[in-house]
This record gives structure tokens, sequence and C-alpha cells, in this order.
């Protein structure tokens, strides 16, 4: 691998992670305090979080090839466009 391609890699990796890039675990299994899951509805599109203890968060499974991410905040949730669920 050339310096150019792995210097690529590297910068792309880091600017990834660093704006809050998907991750193939959920962040709840290497950050317990990232425990809020922001799904999509399959019907309408509208982004929805749920934060535990609320009635369908256990059920709730999150997809991030759907565009489903974890949040460690409601404050970054909101601020990323999604909803508190009823």
């Amino acid at each position: 691998m050339s310096n150019f391609t792995l210097a690529t890699v590297l910068i792309s990796a880091a600017v990834f992670t660093a704006t809050g890039g998907y991750t193939l675990l959920p962040k709840s299994l290497y950050d317990p305090s990232c425990n809020i899951k922001g799904n999509i509805s399959i019907g309408t599109g509208e982004k929805i979080y749920h934060v535990p203890g609320q009635h369908y968060y256990a059920a709730t499974k999150i997809s991030p090839q759907h565009g489903e991410r974890w949040f460690c905040s409601e404050l970054e949730a909101r601020q990323a466009g999604w909803r508190r669920a009823g």
C-alpha cells in the first residue's frame, strides 16, 4: 500500500469517527451512556428516539444500514432532527 493510500485511509477514518460515523457495534456495547435508540418509522420515515424505560424501548432494534443510530443524550438526538417517542 502506498503512503498516499495509507494517509487517505487514515484521514478518512479519523474524519468519519470524529463526525459521529456509524459503527458495526452499538454504542451501548462500548459506551453505556449512549443508550438512546434512534429509530426510523418504516411507514412514515419519521425519526423517533427511545430512552430506557419507555414502552417500546426493549423491542426497538437499531439497523444502522437503514440510517438508524444510537445517541448519547436526548439533546444530541434532538439536534440531529429526531423526536422523543410518545
